[in-house]
Protein backbone atom coordinates (compact mmCIF):
# COMPACT_ATOMS: atom_id res chain seq x y z
CA UNK A 1 0.00 0.00 0.00
CA UNK A 2 2.62 2.69 0.86
CA UNK A 3 4.00 1.54 -2.82
CA UNK A 4 0.87 2.30 -4.54
CA UNK A 5 1.10 5.62 -2.40
CA UNK A 6 3.90 6.86 -3.14
CA UNK A 7 3.77 6.48 -7.04
CA UNK A 8 0.00 8.28 -6.46
CA UNK A 9 1.94 11.12 -5.22
CA UNK A 10 4.93 11.00 -8.01
CA UNK A 11 2.04 11.27 -10.48
CA UNK A 12 -0.17 13.55 -8.53
CA UNK A 13 2.97 16.12 -8.00
CA UNK A 14 3.85 15.86 -11.77
CA UNK A 15 0.34 16.37 -12.85
CA UNK A 16 0.23 19.46 -10.56
CA UNK A 17 3.72 20.37 -12.20
CA UNK A 18 2.89 19.89 -15.56
CA UNK A 19 2.59 23.28 -16.66
CA UNK A 20 6.12 23.93 -15.77
CA UNK A 21 7.82 20.90 -17.00
CA UNK A 22 6.04 21.24 -20.37
CA UNK A 23 7.34 25.31 -19.89
CA UNK A 24 10.85 24.52 -19.10
CA UNK A 25 10.64 21.72 -22.12
CA UNK A 26 9.52 24.22 -24.74
CA UNK A 27 11.99 26.77 -23.51
CA UNK A 28 15.19 23.97 -23.91
CA UNK A 29 13.90 23.67 -27.45
CA UNK A 30 13.69 26.68 -28.37
CA UNK A 31 16.86 27.74 -27.09
CA UNK A 32 18.82 24.98 -28.92
CA UNK A 33 16.90 25.75 -31.71
CA UNK A 34 17.54 29.62 -32.02
CA UNK A 35 21.62 28.99 -30.72
CA UNK A 36 22.09 26.10 -33.72
CA UNK A 37 20.77 28.01 -36.51
CA UNK A 38 21.58 31.32 -35.46
CA UNK A 39 24.81 31.37 -33.35
CA UNK A 40 26.78 28.23 -34.68
CA UNK A 41 28.70 28.60 -37.49
CA UNK A 42 27.90 25.61 -39.85
CA UNK A 43 30.89 23.21 -40.61
CA UNK A 44 31.63 21.31 -43.76
CA UNK A 45 33.10 18.18 -44.51
CA UNK A 46 35.38 16.88 -47.60
CA UNK A 47 36.95 12.97 -47.95
CA UNK A 48 39.56 12.14 -50.30
CA UNK A 49 40.32 8.78 -50.76
CA UNK A 50 43.82 7.30 -51.26
CA UNK A 51 44.71 3.44 -52.24
CA UNK A 52 47.69 2.07 -50.73
CA UNK A 53 49.17 -0.74 -53.39
CA UNK A 54 52.03 -1.37 -55.14
CA UNK A 55 51.61 -0.87 -58.86
CA UNK A 56 51.71 -4.59 -60.49
CA UNK A 57 52.29 -5.59 -63.65
CA UNK A 58 48.57 -6.90 -65.12
CA UNK A 59 50.10 -10.10 -65.80
CA UNK A 60 51.57 -10.56 -62.36
CA UNK A 61 49.88 -11.64 -59.14
CA UNK A 62 49.71 -9.53 -56.06
CA UNK A 63 51.45 -10.89 -53.42
CA UNK A 64 50.02 -11.89 -50.21
CA UNK A 65 53.04 -10.34 -48.18
CA UNK A 66 52.79 -7.17 -50.21
CA UNK A 67 49.52 -7.07 -49.37
CA UNK A 68 50.32 -7.05 -45.65
CA UNK A 69 52.85 -4.46 -45.99
CA UNK A 70 50.89 -2.45 -47.42
CA UNK A 71 48.23 -2.57 -44.66
CA UNK A 72 50.92 -2.24 -41.54
CA UNK A 73 52.22 0.99 -43.58
CA UNK A 74 48.87 3.23 -43.32
CA UNK A 75 49.32 3.32 -39.63
CA UNK A 76 53.17 4.82 -41.09
CA UNK A 77 51.04 7.00 -43.61
CA UNK A 78 48.34 8.36 -40.91
CA UNK A 79 50.78 9.62 -38.87
CA UNK A 80 52.79 11.35 -41.97
CA UNK A 81 49.58 13.09 -42.86
CA UNK A 82 49.28 14.36 -39.48
CA UNK A 83 53.24 15.44 -39.07
CA UNK A 84 53.87 19.36 -38.58
CA UNK A 85 56.16 19.16 -41.65
CA UNK A 86 53.21 17.64 -43.95
CA UNK A 87 50.47 20.09 -42.23
CA UNK A 88 53.54 22.69 -42.61
CA UNK A 89 53.55 21.97 -46.34
CA UNK A 90 49.55 22.59 -47.18
CA UNK A 91 49.07 25.19 -44.79
CA UNK A 92 51.70 26.79 -47.13
CA UNK A 93 50.63 25.85 -50.23
CA UNK A 94 46.67 26.71 -49.74
CA UNK A 95 47.97 29.91 -48.25
CA UNK A 96 45.62 29.15 -44.75
CA UNK A 97 45.41 31.24 -41.85
CA UNK A 98 45.60 28.07 -39.53
CA UNK A 99 48.05 27.18 -37.12
CA UNK A 100 49.30 23.87 -37.48
CA UNK A 101 47.76 22.81 -34.46
CA UNK A 102 44.40 24.22 -35.93
CA UNK A 103 45.02 22.62 -39.03
CA UNK A 104 45.63 19.46 -36.95
CA UNK A 105 42.51 19.76 -35.69
CA UNK A 106 40.63 20.02 -38.93
CA UNK A 107 41.79 16.61 -40.53
CA UNK A 108 40.90 13.14 -39.53
CA UNK A 109 42.89 10.02 -41.52
CA UNK A 110 40.37 6.90 -41.04
CA UNK A 111 40.20 3.45 -42.90
CA UNK A 112 38.66 0.23 -42.30
CA UNK A 113 40.14 -2.95 -40.77
CA UNK A 114 42.06 -5.12 -43.53
CA UNK A 115 41.26 -2.26 -45.92
CA UNK A 116 44.08 -0.62 -48.19
CA UNK A 117 41.98 2.36 -48.64
CA UNK A 118 43.36 5.46 -46.48
CA UNK A 119 40.60 8.18 -45.99
CA UNK A 120 41.76 11.58 -45.33
CA UNK A 121 38.89 14.14 -43.92
CA UNK A 122 38.99 17.67 -43.84
CA UNK A 123 36.52 20.53 -41.64
CA UNK A 124 35.81 23.94 -42.31
CA UNK A 125 33.53 26.57 -42.09
CA UNK A 126 33.72 26.83 -45.99
CA UNK A 127 33.00 23.69 -47.53
CA UNK A 128 35.70 24.73 -50.77
CA UNK A 129 38.51 25.36 -48.61
CA UNK A 130 37.39 21.89 -46.37
CA UNK A 131 37.64 20.26 -50.40
CA UNK A 132 40.62 21.83 -50.90
CA UNK A 133 42.40 20.68 -47.83
CA UNK A 134 41.53 17.21 -47.94
CA UNK A 135 42.93 17.19 -51.81
CA UNK A 136 46.08 19.25 -51.16
CA UNK A 137 46.67 16.75 -48.20
CA UNK A 138 46.45 13.86 -50.37
CA UNK A 139 48.77 15.30 -53.41
CA UNK A 140 51.09 16.35 -50.85
CA UNK A 141 51.43 12.61 -49.09
CA UNK A 142 51.77 11.36 -52.43
CA UNK A 143 54.57 13.14 -53.34
CA UNK A 144 56.51 12.72 -49.98
CA UNK A 145 56.18 9.04 -49.77
CA UNK A 146 58.69 8.36 -52.12
CA UNK A 147 61.39 10.37 -50.68
CA UNK A 148 60.58 9.28 -47.10
CA UNK A 149 59.60 5.45 -47.14
CA UNK A 150 61.72 4.78 -50.49
CA UNK A 151 58.31 3.14 -52.21
CA UNK A 152 55.23 4.21 -54.65
CA UNK A 153 52.66 2.33 -53.48
CA UNK A 154 49.80 5.50 -52.90
CA UNK A 155 47.56 6.67 -55.14
CA UNK A 156 44.05 8.89 -55.28
CA UNK A 157 40.99 6.51 -55.28
CA UNK A 158 38.53 9.20 -55.09
CA UNK A 159 39.47 13.37 -54.94
CA UNK A 160 36.92 14.85 -53.92
CA UNK A 161 34.84 17.71 -55.34
CA UNK A 162 33.16 21.13 -54.30
CA UNK A 163 28.87 20.65 -54.18
CA UNK A 164 27.00 23.74 -54.74
CA UNK A 165 24.29 22.74 -52.46
CA UNK A 166 26.74 20.59 -49.92
CA UNK A 167 24.97 20.53 -46.50
CA UNK A 168 26.80 21.01 -43.40
CA UNK A 169 27.52 18.29 -40.97
CA UNK A 170 27.09 20.44 -37.74
CA UNK A 171 25.48 21.87 -36.00
CA UNK A 172 22.76 19.07 -36.68
CA UNK A 173 19.90 21.09 -35.88
CA UNK A 174 17.31 18.62 -35.11
CA UNK A 175 19.71 15.86 -32.82
CA UNK A 176 20.56 19.28 -30.72
CA UNK A 177 16.72 19.84 -30.55
CA UNK A 178 16.05 16.50 -29.38
CA UNK A 179 18.30 16.25 -27.08
CA UNK A 180 17.41 19.84 -25.10
CA UNK A 181 14.07 19.07 -25.60
CA UNK A 182 15.11 15.72 -22.93
CA UNK A 183 17.13 18.10 -20.92
CA UNK A 184 14.44 19.50 -20.60
CA UNK A 185 11.93 17.85 -19.95
CA UNK A 186 14.46 16.28 -16.56
CA UNK A 187 15.15 19.34 -15.63
CA UNK A 188 10.83 20.26 -15.42
CA UNK A 189 10.61 16.81 -13.50
CA UNK A 190 13.36 17.81 -11.47
CA UNK A 191 12.01 21.44 -10.50
CA UNK A 192 8.47 19.71 -10.01
CA UNK A 193 9.57 17.91 -7.36
CA UNK A 194 12.21 20.23 -5.75
CA UNK A 195 8.97 23.02 -5.73
CA UNK A 196 6.83 19.87 -4.20
CA UNK A 197 9.77 18.94 -1.67
CA UNK A 198 9.92 22.90 -0.23
CA UNK A 199 6.13 23.59 -0.28
CA UNK A 200 5.12 23.31 3.14
CA UNK A 201 1.50 24.28 2.61
CA UNK A 202 -1.16 21.45 3.99
CA UNK A 203 -3.37 20.54 1.08
CA UNK A 204 -5.17 17.94 1.91
CA UNK A 205 -6.11 15.21 5.21
CA UNK A 206 -2.91 13.29 3.87
CA UNK A 207 -0.60 16.24 4.37
CA UNK A 208 -2.19 16.99 7.85
CA UNK A 209 -1.17 13.13 8.63
CA UNK A 210 1.97 13.39 7.14
CA UNK A 211 2.80 16.59 9.27
CA UNK A 212 1.45 16.20 12.48
CA UNK A 213 1.24 11.97 12.75
CA UNK A 214 -2.70 12.47 13.94
CA UNK A 215 -5.61 10.86 12.06
CA UNK A 216 -7.94 12.90 9.79
CA UNK A 217 -11.67 12.86 11.85
CA UNK A 218 -13.37 14.82 9.59
CA UNK A 219 -13.36 17.30 6.43
CA UNK A 220 -14.98 20.32 5.47
CA UNK A 221 -16.30 20.41 2.18
CA UNK A 222 -16.04 23.85 0.38
CA UNK A 223 -19.54 25.12 -0.35
CA UNK A 224 -20.22 27.38 -3.25
CA UNK A 225 -22.18 30.39 -3.31
CA UNK A 226 -25.17 29.24 -5.12
CA UNK A 227 -25.12 26.35 -2.72
CA UNK A 228 -25.05 28.49 0.18
CA UNK A 229 -27.90 30.57 -1.16
CA UNK A 230 -30.00 27.92 -1.56
CA UNK A 231 -29.75 26.91 2.05
CA UNK A 232 -30.77 30.19 3.94
CA UNK A 233 -34.30 30.42 5.52
CA UNK A 234 -36.63 32.33 3.62
CA UNK A 235 -37.02 35.87 4.17
CA UNK A 236 -39.95 36.61 6.30
CA UNK A 237 -40.09 40.34 6.65
CA UNK A 238 -43.17 41.03 4.41
CA UNK A 239 -45.41 38.42 6.80
CA UNK A 240 -48.06 39.71 8.48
Amino acid sequence: MEGNRNLKDIIGTLKERAGLIGLLTILAMLVSGFVSLFLVTPSYESTTQLLVSRAQDESAKLANEDVQTDLQLISTYSDIIKSPATLGQVKNELGLPYSISELNQKITVSGSENSQVLNISATDEEADTAVRIANTTAKVLIADIPKLMNVENVSILYADVLNENAAPIKPNVLLNIVIAAAIGLALGVGAAFLFEYLDTTIKNGQDIKNSLGVPVLGLISPISIQEKAANLPADKSGEA
